[in-house]
C-alpha cells in the first residue's frame, strides 16, 4: 500500500439519524482523483470497547452466554463492553470481567485492537487476554445473570463449530489467544 496515499477530503458531515445508542452520519467526500461520493457511517462515541479472553487456568477459557438482540438469540462469547469515561482498556476489561464472569485478573495482555466493518462503523475494540484470575463479582448493566461456561482448550475446534459461537470478534479473540499461547510454548 502506498504510504503517501491521501485520504479523501470531507466536504460535509452531518448527522442524518440518531437513537439512544447510535448516530448515523452522512459524509460528502472528495477523492484525490476528483471523484465525489456520499457515504454513511455509524459514528462512534470515541470511547472504544474491550473484549476479554479469561483463562481460568492453563487449560481452560471462560465464556459467557448472553442474549444478543441483533439476532434474537443467546450467544456464547467473551466478556465485553464499552470503555467508560475515565477508564483505559485495561480498567474497562477488568471491570467487564468482574461484572460478566465474576472474576478479576492480575494480568491483562493486549492481543490486538480490531474494528468491525470499518466501512460503516467508526469503532475500535481492544482484545485482552486475562490471566491469574481471582474471584470478584461486581454488579453490571446486564438485565439477567449471564451463564459462565468453562471451556477446555482441548475442545476449541468444537467451540468453533457451534451454532451459538458466531460473533466475529469472539472468533478473532479466540484465534489471537491460540496464537499467543502457541508462542508461549516455544
Amino acid at each position: 500500500m502506498d504510504p503517501n496515499k491521501r485520504k479523501p477530503d470531507i466536504i460535509k458531515a452531518e448527522i442524518v439519524a440518531e437513537s439512544r445508542l447510535f448516530k448515523v452520519e452522512s459524509l460528502h467526500l472528495k477523492f484525490s482523483n476528483g471523484e465525489e461520493r456520499v457515504y454513511e457511517r455509524m459514528r462512534g462515541g470515541n470511547r472504544g470497547a474491550v473484549m476479554v479472553v479469561p483463562m481460568l487456568d492453563a487449560d481452560t477459557l471462560l465464556l459467557v452466554r448472553e442474549y444478543a438482540a441483533g439476532t434474537h438469540s443467546y450467544e456464547l462469547g467473551f466478556p465485553k463492553g464499552l470503555i467508560d469515561p475515565g477508564e483505559d482498556a485495561f480498567e474497562a476489561g477488568n471491570r467487564e470481567l468482574m461484572e460478566e464472569a465474576g472474576f478479576g485478573a492480575n494480568t491483562l495482555i493486549p492481543l490486538k485492537q480490531v474494528s468491525l466493518a470499518p466501512g460503516y462503523f467508526a469503532s475500535k475494540m481492544d482484545i485482552l487476554l486475562a490471566l491469574d484470575l481471582f474471584p470478584e463479582w461486581r454488579v453490571g448493566d446486564e438485565p439477567e445473570p449471564l451463564e459462565v461456561i468453562p471451556w477446555p482448550l482441548s475442545r476449541l475446534d468444537e467451540l468453533l463449530e457451534r451454532d451459538d459461537f458466531t460473533e466475529s470478534r469472539s472468533i478473532s479473540a479466540l484465534l489471537l489467544t491460540q496464537k499467543w499461547l502457541s508462542r508461549q510454548e516455544k
